[in-house]
């Protein structure tokens, strides 16, 4: 797309040929001296680029005259904007000082805005290169964890999902290259995101309030896994790894290559992901003690030998195939990507979970006995997607427009639970999503654009367990976004509107039996009394209901402002002040039914709790659902350069009419399903004995007791901070100490559930020319400040290492990696799981990797 010389780069600019006649020439250089070869040079407001050639020489030709604003970054050093005169004739040349960072600076790729961790308004960190591959996982929110402000949902280490700033679920959207990955993971923790990080060049995460780019469904923030699948150039190179793990037994395959000719790109990745159950420290506690009132944690600390999390394991495969057409203003391309995975859901069984009792002929009868009911009870997700992106620039030669970025996405999902080899529940997911951006050319300084955005999803969930009726959503906004420099200062300004649209045209009200934990088995007998189709006829009636249609108009608008000043050298304070509106999706409306992936009986917020004669039973709310509205302040101090940097922010977030789960204190009963016959087979014979009418009965109350979750409204705040600090002590050694902060609690008093404790931790790196390690030392702290029915949390700390030596004769770099060295006993408050699944044991981790 570009061509490159070994002297300079030059390249097309905007406006006609006939306006051109002038030149920048320059050289980067460090404060040595020193050229920097590869650093960057960009044309703000444009795609005109520039990369430094070993001299540390650049050159842009055919520029118009005026002033111009010149963007230059390089890896370990801090960016630098300048703005240059560009005379009316003749050639400019111009040297150009960078200053190393001991803090990595990389720009956000998918924003109209100028975005990065040392220069904007608004809090951004980028996972890319080398850390990605140190700290990639089989999930997103796994690999994320350890950037600051980010935490996860570690759902047994299956289907981890990301958690900023205390948000997740539908407050913080998954995006692939900037569109939704439009996956089910919002709905559950239990359903994985359908995204890959082994594939992935870079993962951006904006902190707080991302509306504006994204959405009212980033309220919290986005998540942007970046990946060339649609290639901009056709230079060759790739790169692949090979890893294996201890403590899953986890086998990993990944690769990636671009390449093609002048004018045609070609793009190729793929893994194979293959894990059994994974080992932890302990003994894992029973499922049922996560809605108690107090802890039991210690009783395990003295246990020895190796245990494990049933149904844990993994099979996954994914690839992707892309090809863009290059030409000299710009590129379209299109990428089609296939993923598959079968992962366990720990906890969701429906048979019985001790087998103890039982009498056997001999060990090896009950070993196999065992095997053969775990197989039958265990639950598996399949999840399947193709995803379709077409991706493109133009570059317009013309007055005002110079550039349009169009993006556009389709999505096909499916993730079936599997029960006993049969598809309990099938979530279904198709999606569409377009999305152009229209960058002006500077306008009385001002830099910046319009973007039009429309998605549209039709969401099912078929089976026993689906707790959502079918639904569509359809949103289609209209955003601005501009930003200016005002000498030391820049000045960011944005606002969007959207208009959300929300139907479903089978909402169940069913009739459920509320009781107070314990007081239905006491009830039991009598309900179960009479013969079997009396007991059929009162199931009838115990669980029917009624449907009714929805269909309902939100108007979300967002508004943002964000400033930063370099009030000296080195060093700069940003602010910015946003109120971005949310409407609420279709879970959190409609849900009604078991969640056993997450061990709870949910029901949304059109429905609410009503008590009469001593009787609580669930109808229909007669409140109105209002816009969730989050008011948001971020508070930012930056030193940029030297061997000492370091980021403080501190945040308060106000959110009005925030939906989220109460426990009621209250369970429901949910009667077990076999899914091994059909119902012709089961009620085939009408002659039953005695005997066998008993084991029916038996049988048939089997099941659980599912504490019931409301979905409600209420005004909360979220409040903390963010802190990095890095020192280079030298060319090869870095020190870097971090911690992270967040406080949620009702405005009229009690505490949001699942909330992130406070966490610290240092990092120390050494690195030379082919040798690198990394010590990572983590604490979490306890998390006492829970909902009513909600466990404390204990504390711990986490020790990790990695290695990697480099064999630069054939491209190729070993590695290792050891998690949690210290074997401690870890459980995740903000997980459902945490009394069921705690994290892994010590992990030991070999592997490959070459680049080409």
């Amino acid at each position: 797309m570009f061509k490159v010389s070994s002297l300079a780069v030059i390249v097309a600019a905007l406006l006609p040929a006939s306006a051109f006649a002038q030149s920048i020439e320059g050289v980067v250089k460090n404060s040595f001296g020193e050229p920097i070869a590869g650093a960057k040079v960009k044309l703000e407001g444009s795609s005109i680029e520039a990369i430094v050639d070993t001299s540390g020489r650049f050159v842009f030709e055919g520029l118009s005259p005026g002033v111009n604003e010149l963007h230059i970054t390089a890896a370990g050093f801090a960016h630098l904007h300048q703005d240059i005169e560009v005379p009316s004739s003749g050639t400019k040349n111009i040297s150009f000082m960078l200053k190393n960072s001991p803090i990595e600076v990389v720009d956000i790729v998918s924003t109209p805005l100028h975005l990065s961790s040392m220069e904007s308004a608004l809090p951004v960190s980028v996972l890319s290169g080398e850390a990605l591959r140190r700290e990639q996982s089989g999930t997103i929110g796994e690999t994320l964890n350890s950037l600051v402000g980010v935490h996860s949902s570690f759902h047994a280490k299956v289907a981890s999902t990301p958690i900023i700033r205390g948000l997740s679920g539908p407050r913080v959207l998954i995006t692939q290259n900037g569109l939704d990955v439009s996956d089910a993971s919002r709905i559950g923790p239990d359903h994985a995101v359908a995204s890959e990080a082994s594939t992935a060049t870079r993962i951006e995460v904006l902190r707080g309030p991302a509306t504006l780019f994204y959405g009212s469904g980033a309220i919290g923030g986005v998540v942007n896994v970046v990946d060339n699948r649609v290639p901009t150039d056709s230079e060759t190179r790739g790169e692949w790894l090979v890893q294996t793990s201890t403590v899953d037994d986890q086998k990993l395959a990944s690769f990636n290559l671009t390449t093609g000719t002048d004018n045609f790109a070609f793009y190729a990745d793929g893994f194979v992901r293959d894990s059994d159950d994974y080992e932890i420290p302990v003994e894992a506690e029973s499922h049922e003690d996560d809605h108690d009132d107090h802890d039991d944690h210690d009783e395990h600390e003295e246990h020895g030998g190796n245990y494990t999390v049933e149904n844990s394991s993994e099979e996954s495969y994914g690839f992707t195939f892309g090809g863009s057409y290059l030409f000299d203003d710009g590129f379209v391309g299109l990428s089609v990507e296939k993923l598959d995975r079968q992962y366990g859901i720990p906890g969701h069984s429906h048979g019985e979970e001790g087998h103890e009792g039982e009498d056997h002929d001999d060990e090896d009868h009950e070993e196999e006995h065992h095997d053969e009911e775990h197989s039958e009870e265990n639950v598996f997700a399949d999840l399947k997607q193709t995803r379709v992106q077409l991706l493109s620039e133009f570059d317009l030669q013309n007055s005002f427009i110079n550039q349009i970025k169009l993006r556009a996405g389709l999505t096909d999902y499916e993730h079936a639970e599997i029960e006993e080899g049969q598809a309990g529940t099938v979530f279904e997911n198709q999606t569409q999503e377009f999305r152009i951006d229209a960058l002006h050319q500077p306008f009385q300084e001002w830099r910046g654009g319009l973007s039009l955005h429309y998605k549209h999803s039709e969401s099912s969930a078929v089976g026993e367990e689906a707790f959502t009726p079918p639904s569509d959503t359809s949103m289609l906004a209209l955003a601005l976004m501009e930003e200016r420099h005002f000498g030391d200062v820049l000045l960011q300004l944005g606002g969007r509107i959207e208009r959300v649209t929300l139907e479903a045209n089978d909402v169940l009200l069913s009739n459920i039996e509320l009781h107070a934990e314990g007081e239905h088995e006491d009830e039991h007998d009598d309900e179960h009394e009479g013969d079997h189709d009396e007991h059929d006829d009162d199931h009838d009636d115990e669980h029917g209901g009624e449907s009714f249609a929805f269909n309902e108009n939100y108007t979300p608008i967002s508004l943002s402002a964000g400033a930063v000043w370099s009030f000296a050298p080195e060093y700069n304070v940003g602010i910015s002040v946003s109120r971005s509106e949310r409407a609420p999706s279709a879970a959190e409306l409609f849900s009604f039914g078991p969640h056993i992936g997450t061990g709870t009986y949910e029901v949304g917020a059109l429905f609410e709790l009503h008590e009469e004669d001593d009787e609580t039973h669930i109808e229909l709310s007669n409140m109105t659902i209002e816009l969730e509205t989050s008011n948001n302040i971020d508070l930012t101090f930056r030193k940029t350069e030297g061997d000492v940097g370091f980021i403080f922010n501190v945040f308060y977030n106000s959110i009005d009419n925030y939906l989220y789960q109460q426990d009621s204190g209250l369970v429901v009963h949910v009667e077990a399903h076999d899914h091994g016959e059909s119902d012709e087979e089961e009620h085939s014979d009408e002659e039953h004995s005695d005997e066998e009418h008993s084991d029916d009965e038996d049988s048939h109350e089997e099941g659980s007791e599912l504490p019931l979750f409301v979905f409600n409204q209420q005004d909360v705040v979220l409040n903390g901070f963010e802190a990095q600090i890095a020192w280079q002590v030298n060319s090869a050694f870095k020190t870097e100490v971090f911690a992270d902060f967040v406080r949620a609690r009702l405005k009229d008093g009690g505490n949001l559930p699942k909330t992130s404790p406070m966490r610290f931790g240092t990092k120390l790196s050494y690195e030379n020319t082919q040798l690198s390690a990394h010590l990572n030392i983590t604490r979490y702290q306890s998390q006492e400040h829970t909902e009513e029915y909600e466990s404390s949390t204990d504390g711990y700390t986490m020790l990790d290492l990695n290695v990697s030596y480099d064999i630069p004769a054939y491209n190729m770099a070993v590695y290792f990696k050891g998690n949690n060295l210290t074997d401690t006993e870890a459980r995740v408050h903000t997980s459902y799981l945490k009394n069921l699944a705690p994290r892994p044991g010590r992990n030991l981790s070999l592997g490959i990797k070459g680049y080409f």
